[in-house]
This record gives structure tokens, sequence and C-alpha cells, in this order.
């Protein structure tokens, strides 16, 4: 069984998620969730912008494992940003995947009507069709603007967050409000993979690179979301071992210089 954390609504997340982005639509897709689900994956994340997500409801459908074992992730994009068009989008994202239901949306990126779009989460909550709901990439300025005019407080906040761009300041602030983080690009869009610091703290470990990157996340209290669509890597990612970072690597890794991969959320133009 997963390890889960409990969200501020009482509802179970599981700790580690099946990313979905940049996996080519269709066959390699399908296989890919069918084979993290089977795998033991139980925390499936998911976007309408990476438009694959028939293929991954086909994937959940030959997983065999029953749709309420499943913790399954969409997000609103930024097109979609109106109240009508949201719903329409929650609607397309719950055809599309095969499901009536969803255990958690998200607001993609924060934009000029996302606090009516939130209103509108707030509404599909309140129906028990998304199980829990909250946003992605959002600074402390973003979610207190956001406080004031919502009825609830988002549950999540996925962001960016690896050791190069640790948001200490937003995980605390986060956490200090009942908000759970979830830590997109875990391994710095491949990144990981050059830097020797990596390889020789996995060496020393007994572990593989990306399963020390995740367990640096889960260390800290944090969801972290890994993608492959290689079978003997998905199985690693989720066999993440009990590694207990030492003071010495803790401050090799808080001297790095902070470097962030993706777009700023508070200058972007998409």
């Amino acid at each position: 069984m997963q390890k889960t954390l409990t969200l501020s609504n009482g509802y179970a997340i599981p700790i580690l998620g099946f990313g979905t982005f940049q996996i080519p639509d269709g066959e390699v897709t399908t296989t890919a969730v069918k084979a993290a689900i089977q795998t033991g994956y139980r925390h499936i994340d998911c976007a309408a912008i990476y438009g694959n997500e028939k293929a991954v409801g086909q994937g959940i459908a030959e997983s065999g494992v029953p749709r309420e074992e499943l913790f399954i992730t969409s997000k609103l994009w930024n097109d979609r940003d109106t109240p009508e068009l949201a719903l329409e989008a929650f609607e397309q994202t719950l055809s599309d995947l095969g499901t009536d239901y969803l255990d958690l949306y998200l607001i993609h990126w924060p934009k000029k009507h996302s606090t009516a779009c939130w209103n509108v989460l707030e509404q599909l909550y309140t129906e028990g069709r998304a199980k829990a709901i909250g946003v992605c990439n959002y600074t402390i300025r973003q979610l207190e603007e956001l406080f004031k005019a919502a009825h609830l407080r988002p549950m999540v906040n996925q962001v960016e967050l690896h050791p190069l761009w640790p948001q200490d300041e937003l995980v605390n602030f986060c956490h200090t409000h009942g908000i759970h983080v979830e830590s997109w690009g875990p391994l710095m869009q491949g990144r990981i993979f050059t830097m020797p610091l990596f390889a020789e703290m996995a060496q020393k470990h007994g572990c593989t690179v990306a399963q020390l990157a995740i367990a640096w996340q889960v260390n800290r209290g944090l969801i972290a979301l890994a993608k492959s669509s290689s079978p003997e890597r998905i199985a690693a990612n989720l066999a993440v071992p009990n590694i207990v970072f030492d003071a010495g690597d803790e401050k090799r890794i808080a001297d790095l210089a902070h470097e962030r991969f993706g777009p700023d959320p508070e200058n972007f133009d998409f």
C-alpha cells in the first residue's frame, strides 16, 4: 500500500504520483499508465493541455484496478479561464478520462480570471465531482489574493520544486495554511543526471539518482511527481528506499545555486 498524506478536508493523497506530461499521446501513454498502475502507482497526474487524457483513460481502464482505488488529478488550462469554459473543460476531462469524478482538480496557472474559476472549482467540490481542489504554480502573493475571494482554501499547490529550486519560503507558507505542496520537475528536466554531486550521493546511499531526488522531496513532506515510459524506471521510481540525508548531504544541496527551469508564475504569457 502506497504511503499517503491527508489533505485539509481529510482526503488521502498518495505521496508519489505518476506524471504524464510530455509522454506521447496514444499507445505510448496508454502502455505507460497501465504499467505504472500495475506496478503499484495509485496516483496519476494528468492535464488537458498534455493532449493525452484519452490515452491516460485507456491505460486506467486496461490496468484492471478499480477506479475507487486510484487518485486521479487533472488541471484547468489557461484558455479555459472563465467560469463557463471552466465547466466545459471539466466535463471534457471527465469524458476523456472515462470517469465521473476527479480526486483532485487544479487551476494550472494563475490567470486574470482565476478567482472566478476558483469559485467554479469550489462548486465542483461541493457537488462531490471533485473530491479535492487546488492550484498550480501559485506564489505566496497569488495565494494571498486568492484567499480574499475564496470560500475554501486550496488543498494543494503544485509547483516547480527540486534541489536547485527548493522554494522553502513557499513550502513553509503553504504548510502553515494547510496546503500540501506537490513538486513537478523533481528531476530538474534531466539536469540532475548531469551533476556529479547527485551521482556521488546516490552511490553513497545505494540508490539511483532519480530515487535520491524523489526521496529528497518526500523527506520534506512533499508530494512528488515522477514520469517515465520505461517499465524499469517506472518501477524504480516507485521503489524509493528510506534514505536518511545527513547534515553534510543537506548542506551540499542547500549550497547549490538556485535555478528555475520553468516559467515564472509572476511573469508568463501563455
